[in-house]
């Protein structure tokens, strides 16, 4: 049997075992993510080799790159105005000023503590580890004791901060000398990476929704293409910003806000309406595909980091799950009213994951000096924050719903900044992250 039948019955086996366990273990500690990493360090070079970068590169980023550009889409796609507004100032205090200010502290504590990297690639690297990805600890983000207003603004802060992220994330690995990023300079990428594939992707994903508006007015989109129809825009989309040689990623997020709000306009008869189905199966897909890039993830970054693990690393990836995000989240949420055992819960439950190892492997791949270390800082923090965050999610959400319940019986009539009411409807699909 090839490497690549081995590889393949892999995957494919850990994936079904976890279907067949799935409910079971939804309510433990033992996270998807915990089982797929986990898996992952298991087949890769570190101990069964079936898996490594060096024969896989290609497929290995073509993975990742479809996860991410799913995500991206059907997240960007769920957003709503009045989602950011309606009881949304976690999320605007999160995104407008937690954001920058983490991006700012992971790098200057990258200074000191990841020698032999640039300037450019210490912003890097906190770039990088900034986006937070709810399908980590869902858990603490979805279970009902959770005041709604705690819930549904970490789930939009992750729904949209990997989005955020792009434009500092191309800026800055175009200051890397001899990065692919970098032969246009940062003006050349600004433009083709910020400003063509935005444009871009505002085209692609109006024309696609004003088309699927106006098939479904006359009738003739069945349920199940519909669906595949959203598959085919966000592919588009992506597309034609590597086609200009911009950022896929950029014109995917921008497409899948002009997509959902140009669809979303047929849903305005007099006639009832049940709940938007048409992003179900590039959410499940993209969940699936961002499954099996932790498992790959484990495999092929994980793994070898490992083997040549250093304090430093060990120290930065410990610090940027608490220094890093819970300074910024405290400094964000000063005056909101809200009590410290929700700023602590929120600055805790800032999981890196799908957007930081997409990102990570992309820069490890340009091969120049310094990216091993950059790729190994942001493998062992993903992992620390997949295990930490991941088996801590049930046992915190419990323990802080139970604080809530009593903060409100005690608050009486005045009630808690928590809970104030955000918008009703919110749903929770596989890759854990909000949508309408």
């Amino acid at each position: 049997m090839s490497d690549g039948a081995w590889a393949g019955l892999a995957v494919a086996g850990v994936t079904a075992a976890y279907a067949l366990g799935s409910r079971r273990l939804s309510a433990t500690p033992v996270t998807s993510a915990i089982v797929f990493t986990g898996s992952g360090v298991l087949i890769g070079p570190a101990l069964l080799d079936v898996v490594d970068i060096e024969h896989y590169a290609a497929p290995v980023t073509a993975l990742m790159e479809a996860a991410l550009t799913l995500v991206l889409f059907t997240d960007a796609m769920a957003v709503r105005r009045h989602d950011l507004v309606s009881g949304g100032f976690l999320p605007g205090r999160l995104l407008g000023i937690g954001l920058p200010l983490c991006i700012a502290a992971g790098w200057l504590l990258a200074w000191p503590l990841l020698p032999g990297l640039t300037v450019w690639e210490l912003a890097l690297v906190g770039a990088i580890l900034a986006p937070t990805d709810a399908a980590v600890g869902k858990s603490a983000m979805s279970d009902p004791a959770v005041p709604p207003l705690v819930r549904h603004g970490l789930n939009a802060e992750s729904g949209l901060n990997d989005g955020l992220i792009l434009p500092f994330f191309v800026v800055f690995a175009a200051g890397v000398p001899g990065t692919s990023y970098a032969q246009e300079g940062v003006a050349g990428t600004f433009w083709r990476s910020l400003l063509l594939s935005t444009a871009l992707g505002l085209l692609a994903g109006d024309v696609g929704g004003r088309l699927l508006r106006a098939a479904r007015a006359r009738g003739w989109v069945a349920r199940d293409w519909g669906q595949v129809y959203v598959l085919g825009i966000a592919v588009a989309s992506y597309e034609l910003a590597v086609l200009t040689e911009g950022s896929g990623f950029i014109a995917a997020w921008v497409a899948g806000f002009a997509f959902g709000h140009a669809a979303r306009r047929h849903r305005t008869s007099g006639r009832p309406q049940g709940p938007d189905r048409t992003p179900e199966f590039a959410e499940n897909l993209g969940a699936l595909l961002a499954s099996i890039s932790l498992m790959v993830f484990g495999a092929v970054l994980l793994g070898p980091a490992l083997q040549h693990l250093t304090w430093e690393i060990v120290l930065y990836a410990a610090l940027s799950l608490t220094v890093v995000r819970m300074v910024p989240v405290a400094v964000a949420l000063a005056g909101s009213g809200l009590r410290w055992p929700t700023v602590a819960y929120i600055g805790w439950f800032g999981p890196r994951g799908l957007a930081s190892i997409v990102l990570g492997l992309l820069v490890v791949e340009e091969h120049v000096p310094g990216t091993e270390t950059l790729g190994r800082a942001v493998a062992v923090t993903v992992a620390l924050s997949i295990l930490l965050q991941g088996i801590s999610a049930v046992a915190l959400a419990q323990r802080y719903g139970r604080w809530y319940a009593h903060a409100s019986a005690a608050a009486g009539e005045r009630g808690l900044r928590e809970g104030t009411s955000v918008p009703e409807g919110t749903r929770v699909p596989p890759s854990g992250r909000s949508v309408r």
